[in-house]
């Protein structure tokens, strides 16, 4: 699969990397590469055993585009509707691969980028990674990612972080339920969590997620 925003490489054991491509716009999420992930999700093929999600460059994703962002904040109702709706089922595709999808997070992940992570079954984060729900800065609030979120964090846990805008680091996000492991080597500690799925049966790892 060729796209222009992401990198999909498959090995030979049925693992996916899939990785957000735009490093020098932090791996924004623009609307093609939302476009791009709803595509792969839908692509996915029965040999897929793995998906492991990450980021270019210095970071995991500083979430939505500022340019496709402000497009929206000008843009009328029905177009609003229109791209909110696209990032709402690119996130449900996601959410609902039929394979387990393993988020690897360094750098930052912010706003849109926290809930790509909220919609992975497992992450593991490096150290020294900043995290937050950044929409309330610009006028905006994480409403597409929410569900997602709330479904991660618990509610009690998502009002803490989710209206003030705040940074907080890889310990609060595992406390907070956003991360599952704290690694200082991704690489390893992704393969060997890949490594006991690779010990099942696929078909079932599918229905149990489902």
């Amino acid at each position: 699969m060729k796209y222009e925003t992401l990198i999909v490489d498959k090995d030979k054991r049925g693992v996916v990397s899939l990785t957000l491509n735009r490093p020098e716009k932090r791996n924004a999420l623009s609307a093609k590469m939302i476009d791009e992930l709803t595509d792969f999700a839908a692509s996915l093929t029965s040999d897929i055993r793995v998906t492991v999600i990450q980021g270019a460059g210095n970071l995991f994703c500083a979430g939505g585009d500022l340019e496709w962002m402000n497009a929206q904040i000008n843009a009328d109702r029905s177009t609003r509707i229109v791209e909110a709706r696209k990032l709402a089922l690119m996130l449900k595709a996601l959410n609902e691969l039929p394979v387990p999808l393993i988020a690897k997070v360094h750098g930052a992940a912010y706003g849109g980028g926290v809930g790509l992570a909220c919609v992975c079954d497992y992450v593991i984060s490096s150290s020294d990674v900043k995290f937050g729900f950044t929409e309330t800065k610009l006028g905006l609030i994480p409403s597409t990612i929410g569900p997602y979120v709330v479904g991660k964090m618990g509610e009690a846990k998502a009002r803490e972080v989710f209206m003030s805008a705040k940074i907080f680091n890889e310990l609060d996000a595992e406390r907070l339920n956003i991360v599952s492991e704290i690694s200082d080597d991704l690489d390893q500690s992704t393969e060997k969590y890949i490594t006991s799925y690779l010990k099942t049966a696929p078909k079932a790892v599918g229905e149990a997620k489902a």
